[in-house]
C-alpha cells in the first residue's frame, strides 16, 4: 500500500484519522517545512503590500514580481524535497501500487534512484547556468541585482532533492519488502 492518502471521499472509513508520523531522517524535515512557511509568508506579505500600494497610489512596486517568482520557485523546490522525503511525490498509483509486494518494492527503489539521478543532473547542469550568470555579469530586469543571486538556488535545492531521494532509497532498501 502506498504511503500517499487516496483521493477519495474524505468521510470514507478507509482514510486514517491522522496522518502518519514522518520517517526519521538525518536532516529533519522541519527544515523544509519552515522554509516553505517562510517563503509563503514572504510571498503573501509582498503581494499584499503591492496591492495596498496600487490601491492607494495607482503605482506598484517594480521589484515584487521579481521576488515573487523567486519565492515561488524556492517554495516549489523546497516542497518537492519534503515530498520526496515523505514519499508523497507524484507517481502513477495504478502502476506503483499494483502487483506483489516485491514488485512494489522494486518500483519504489527504481523510482527513488531515477529521481535522485534526475535532480543530480539538474543540479550539475544548472551550475553551468549560474556560472554563466556570474561570468557575464547578468543582472535582473527589475532591480538590477546580479542574476546569479537568484539562480544559485536551483542547483542547491536540486542537490537537496537528490539527496532526499538517496535517503529514501536507503530507507527503502533497509526496510526490505513489506507485505
Amino acid at each position: 500500500m502506498s504511503a500517499a492518502l487516496p483521493m477519495s471521499d474524505p468521510t470514507s472509513p478507509d482514510l486514517p484519522e491522522t496522518t502518519a508520523a514522518d520517517e526519521p531522517t538525518r536532516v529533519p524535515l522541519r527544515l523544509e517545512d519552515w522554509l516553505t512557511v517562510v517563503s509563503m509568508a514572504l510571498l503573501a506579505l509582498i503581494t499584499f503590500a503591492n496591492v495596498l500600494v496600487r490601491y492607494f497610489t495607482d503605482q506598484s512596486f517594480a521589484w515584487t514580481e521579481e521576488f515573487s517568482v523567486f519565492l515561488l520557485i524556492v517554495m516549489t523546490l523546497v516542497g518537492a524535497s519534503a515530498a520526496v522525503a515523505r514519499n508523497r511525490h507524484i507517481r502513477i498509483e495504478f502502476l506503483a501500487d499494483g502487483g506483489t509486494p516485491q514488485r512494489r518494492h522494486r518500483l519504489a527503489l527504481l523510482g527513488a534512484l531515477a529521481m535522485a539521478l534526475l535532480f543530480f543532473v539538474i543540479a550539475v547542469l544548472s551550475v553551468r547556468m549560474v556560472w554563466d550568470h556570474y561570468i557575464y555579469e547578468e543582472i535582473s530586469p527589475g532591480l538590477g541585482l546580479p542574476q546569479w543571486w537568484y539562480s544559485i538556488w536551483l542547483p542547491v535545492l536540486s542537490l537537496a532533492i537528490g539527496l532526499r531521494a538517496v535517503g529514501r532509497f536507503h530507507r527503502l532498501r533497509r526496510a526490505g519488502v513489506q507485505a
